[in-house]
């Protein structure tokens, strides 16, 4: 990987960790059990991320991710897809965004806190980046 693409990769990770800061520095819903990172096809060339709060977290049923008690779609994160447009990149785009977040993000223990925390686009499956009981 190149300079170019590394500070590209750098900047991507600041706006998200901004973005998310924003929305984990406010007081967040007392019924939220596990949070996830939901991917949209965007209008403009984009993957669309949403941040939601889930009232529920059960494994073996990924239903779990629509007991939406918070939800931040009217304020989206957005992945420019460039040339790449093939769903997995905005996936493995997103995950990558997530985990370093889990490192070394601000708030960082606040989405540990949960039971899992997952990404996955809509209607899609859902991928666990973090989950308490294994931490992984």
């Amino acid at each position: 990987m190149g300079l170019f693409d590394k500070l590209k990769r750098n900047l991507k990770q600041a706006d998200f960790s901004s973005w998310l800061d924003k929305h984990l520095s406010c007081d967040l819903s007392d019924g939220i059990v596990a949070v996830n990172f939901n991917l949209y096809d965007g209008e403009n060339q984009t993957y669309d991320v949403e941040f939601v709060g889930c009232g529920s977290f059960d494994e073996n049923d990924e239903d779990w991710a629509c007991d939406e008690v918070f939800t931040t779609r009217g304020d989206l994160f957005s992945i420019t897809q460039a040339d790449n447009t093939n769903w997995q990149y905005g996936l493995s785009s997103t995950i990558a965004l997530v985990k370093n977040y889990l490192d070394e993000g601000k708030y960082a223990d606040k989405l540990k806190s949960y039971k899992a925390v997952g990404v996955g686009f809509v209607g899609g499956n859902i991928e666990i980046v973090y989950h308490t009981k294994c931490g992984f």
